[in-house]
């Protein structure tokens, strides 16, 4: 089934093919994290949603190239580095660090290729020398490396492809040489910064003078040179199609003279508990916020992934305790079907009970990544294999082969499932004392012990197999 997509690009929903010849691998790369502190939220919801387009493009058979950048210079950085007095690696390795161990909390998968900023100052370099000898960047009287609009426009350059843009009431022509600024300044922007005071020993030496690049022409040089001067897809939060993206565009078209991007994708905005999240308002949360009130990367994957990409979601921690219920309807059943599988999964050829999920979720998924409607396929099964489980009519063979699919399924979602937590010593003690009771026909007695067990925060069921203990 024909994968289709909104490519940003176009304005348009698109059936998705990929510039190899033989139509196999994919080039994806998306913007990563500016590390100058924890990742947020909203930064979360953004990395979640290039893991899913990750995993549907593996799912739908494509080889994936997934390149995600560090930017470990730039505005920001710098003047922290300056206010906590050490030195730009110190800083910004301890933030790459936590980035890293929160992306694998969140069941990510790791990019293939991780290119820092810092470790490309010579490809940096090369594509401003090409944009200046192509005559559409020039050096300014304060050093500054600057992308003119005005002359790449001239060369019948289109500026303004992601975002249209009304240069007639805009101020064009001016400089910025800030690293972001609001579409009414549609400006030259700095592609390298002299080096300034403020600067401290955060600069490099060029044909242009001591100095760092801008922002927008890292994610240029470092995409290029890990997927090409032409790539599959680009992604990113909305918040970035404006200045970052479209110059990005600018700058790369720019020098290489050939399409940048075939597909561009955006998340949309997340508000948190109905509002823009702001620390002053207490509704600003890292993922280690989230886990220090209890709350499982697990959880949070499962809420970030409820709604559709382009729709503005609101994330409560009302909806984190539905998601813990939610993942815990699939524990149970995936939990019962395992008990049943009476076969190895590896013996199941194919998962033929299970064709009607498979289908619905990879047609929902189709469909411009329709996760709602791929959630829905979900839990139809689900409530399907409960009713079987219930009424016996399930096999053990037709139980592995549920679990062959849920396996397949779940190579899209990353949730897993909950590893059956191992029981300290005095809960096996309690489990073994409750079943001598039931074996001496005390029942009052094994009422006592469940019910102590639960008290400590342990669940023990009967079944076939005999009794099974799980972690509340």
């Amino acid at each position: 089934m024909a994968l289709k997509l909104f490519n940003s690009l176009t304005r348009a929903v698109q059936t998705f093919a990929p510039l190899d010849p033989a139509g196999k691998k994919v080039g994806l790369y998306c913007c990563g994290p500016t590390v100058y502190d924890f990742a947020h939220i909203g930064n979360w919801r953004t990395f979640v949603f290039a893991d899913l387009v990750r995993r549907t493009l593996a799912f739908s058979g494509y080889e994936v190239k997934h390149v995600m950048n560090i930017t470990d210079v730039e505005d920001k950085i710098i003047q922290r580095v300056r206010e906590n007095k050490t030195t730009l690696r110190e800083f910004t390795g301890k933030f790459e660090t936590a980035f890293l161990d929160d992306l694998k909390a969140l069941n990510c998968q790791a990019p293939h290729v991780t290119p820092r900023a810092t470790g490309h100052m010579a490809e940096i370099i090369a594509l401003i020398e090409k944009l200046v000898a192509r005559g559409v960047a020039y050096q300014a009287t304060d050093g500054s490396v600057y992308f003119s609009i005005e002359k790449y426009r001239g060369c019948g350059c289109t500026y303004g492809q992601l975002q249209k843009l009304n240069f007639d009431e805009m101020r064009v022509g001016e400089r910025v040489s800030t690293d972001e600024y609001e579409k009414e300044a549609v400006a030259d922007f700095a592609l390298w910064k002299a080096r300034v005071p403020d600067d401290g020993d955060v600069f490099w030496p060029s044909p242009f003078g001591e100095g760092r690049p801008g922002w927008h022409i890292e994610c240029s040089a470092m995409s290029i040179k890990a997927l090409g001067e032409t790539f599959d897809l680009h992604l990113g939060g909305e918040d970035l199609k404006f200045p970052h993206h479209e110059d990005e565009i600018a700058q790369s078209e720019g020098a290489t003279g050939k399409p940048f991007v075939k597909f561009w994708l955006h998340g949309a905005h997340l508000l948190v508990e109905g509002k823009k999240m702001s620390k002053r308002l207490g509704n600003y949360f890292t993922l280690r916020d989230l886990i220090a009130k209890g709350f499982t990367g697990r959880e949070v994957r499962y809420l970030l992934l409820t709604a559709h990409y382009r729709e503005t979601f609101n994330f409560t921690l009302e909806g984190l305790a539905g998601a813990k219920s939610a993942l815990a309807r699939i524990d149970e059943c995936v939990g019962k079907l395992r008990e049943l599988a009476a076969i190895p999964k590896s013996e199941v050829q194919s998962p033929k009970s299970n064709d009607a999920l498979i289908e619905k979720f990879t047609a929902a998924l189709a469909e411009d990544l329709n996760i709602s409607a791929a959630w829905a396929s979900v839990f139809e099964w689900v409530r399907e294999m409960n009713k079987r489980l219930a009424e016996n009519s399930l096999s053990p063979a037709e139980a592995a082969s549920a679990l062959t699919a849920w396996d397949k399924i779940n190579s899209v979602l990353g949730i897993g499932t909950t590893a059956e937590a191992e029981a300290p010593a005095d809960i096996l003690a309690l489990a073994e004392a409750r079943t001598t009771a039931k074996l001496a026909k005390d029942f009052k007695r094994a009422d006592t012990i469940r019910d102590e067990l639960k008290a400590k925060g342990w669940i023990i069921a009967d079944s076939p197999k005999g009794p099974k203990l799980k972690k509340i």
